[in-house]
C-alpha cells in the first residue's frame, strides 16, 4: 500500500457503525498460534492505527483477558473515539486455558462487560457480541441483555458471532444488529447459501474473520511447518496430513493469479472476500508489522470480472479438504451455516 493510501470506510449494516474497509483481528496477539512478541503486537496496532484501521476485534477470553489489556496498552494516548472495538463474550475457560463451554446468560453478559471495561479501562464497548450460541439461553435474553448496556451507554452497538438465518432473525426483532462475525473466506464460503442472503434482508453487515483460513491462503504455508500444540492448527483438520497437501494445491493455483496481478496470494485472498459487498469487512489477523503492511496491500488490488472468474475457477466453493474446526468444536457452532 502507497504511503498516501488509507483504507476505505464501510458502514457495518445499517445499525452499525462506520469503519475502515479492513479491520484488524488482534487474538493471535495473546492466544491460540503459539507464541507472540508483546512489543511487536503493540507496535503492529500502532501501524495499523497509523495506516488509518479503525476497527480493532478481540474477546475477554483471549489470553484470559491479556488480549484486551494488550489493546488498553497499544490505545495509551490515542483518541478513544477515532478506534472501534468489538469484543466477543461468553466463552469460559479454566487457568490452564481449556474450554469449559459458554455462558450467555443476562447476569454472565453483564459481568463480563464489567470486567471488560476495566481492562480496556474505557466507558464503552463500539461492538458487543456473544461469541457463540449459548444453548441453554435463548439468543432474545442475551440480545436483551446487551439492549440494557446499549440504553445505559456502555455499549454503542449489538454484534453476533457464528450463527445461523433463524438466530440472526430472532435476535434482531429484539433490538437492531450491527453485524455478524463470521468466518468466510475462499475456502469457508457456507455462509452464501443461507446466512449472508438473511443478513443483507435484515441489513446486518459482516465482519469477516479467517480471511486467509489460519494461514493457509497466507501464500508463506509449507507442508513441513512445525507446529507447537498450543497452536489452535496442530488440531485443525485442514492442516492435516492429505488435507493441507491439497488445500496448499489449491493456494499454488491462486498463487499463479496473484503473480499475474503483481499481488501476494494473501493479498489476493483478502481482495476477494472485500470484493463480496460494500457490507463485507474483512478482519486481518496480522501479528507483525510486516504481515501488516502486506494485508494493507490488498487494498490496491483491484479484481476485475476476469480476476474473478479466474479465482473461482482456481479455488471452487466447497473445495477446501477438512472442516474448518475439529469435531468437538464444530458440535458447538449454530446450524445452518
Amino acid at each position: 500500500m502507497s504511503s498516501t493510501t488509507r483504507p476505505a470506510q464501510r458502514h457495518l449494516g445499517t445499525a452499525g457503525p462506520v469503519t475502515s474497509a479492513l479491520g484488524l483481528g488482534c487474538m493471535g496477539m495473546s492466544d491460540l498460534y503459539g507464541p507472540a512478541d508483546e512489543a511487536e503486537s503493540i507496535a503492529t496496532i500502532h501501524a495499523a492505527l497509523d495506516a488509518g484501521i479503525t476497527l480493532l476485534d478481540t474477546g475477554d477470553f483471549y489470553g484470559m483477558g491479556h488480549n484486551e489489556l494488550l489493546i488498553h496498552e497499544a490505545l495509551r494516548g490515542r483518541d478513544r473515539e477515532a478506534v472501534r472495538i468489538s469484543v466477543k463474550f461468553g466463552a469460559q475457560r479454566g487457568p490452564d486455558g481449556q474450554w469449559l463451554g459458554y455462558d450467555a446468560s443476562p447476569a454472565a453478559t453483564k459481568t463480563a462487560l464489567a470486567y471488560t471495561l476495566r481492562r480496556l479501562r474505557t466507558d464503552h464497548v463500539d461492538i458487543y457480541r456473544p461469541a457463540r450460541l449459548d444453548p441453554k439461553i435463548p439468543v432474545e435474553e442475551t440480545v436483551g441483555a446487551i439492549a440494557d448496556l446499549v440504553k445505559a451507554g456502555y455499549v454503542r452497538h449489538i454484534g453476533l458471532s457464528e450463527v445461523s438465518a433463524d438466530t440472526l432473525r430472532r435476535a434482531a426483532a429484539v433490538h437492531p444488529i450491527s453485524d455478524l462475525q463470521i468466518e468466510y473466506s475462499l475456502l469457508s464460503r457456507s455462509i452464501e447459501a443461507t446466512v449472508l442472503p438473511a443478513a443483507r434482508e435484515l441489513g446486518i453487515g459482516i465482519t469477516a474473520y479467517g480471511v486467509l483460513s489460519r494461514g493457509l491462503l497466507s501464500g508463506h504455508w509449507d507442508q513441513d511447518r512445525a507446529l507447537t500444540g498450543t497452536d489452535f492448527r496442530s488440531h485443525s483438520p485442514r492442516f492435516q496430513g492429505e488435507n493441507l497437501a491439497h488445500n496448499l494445491a489449491l493456494v499454488e493455483a491462486l498463487r499463479a493469479i496473484a503473480t499475474a496481478k503483481g499481488a501476494s496470494v494473501a493479498q489476493v485472498a483478502i481482495a476477494w472476500v472485500a470484493s463480496r459487498g460494500q457490507d463485507v469487512v474483512p478482519l486481518v489477523g496480522a501479528r507483525r508489522r510486516k504481515r501488516l503492511t502486506e494485508a494493507l496491500g490488498s487494498l490496491d488490488v483491484t479484481l476485475t470480472e476476469a480476476d474473478l472468474a479466474a479465482v473461482e475457477a482456481a479455488v471452487p466453493a466447497g473445495s477446501a479438504a477438512g472442516d474448518r474446526y475439529a469435531a468437538a468444536q464444530m458440535a458447538h457452532l449454530d446450524s445452518e451455516h
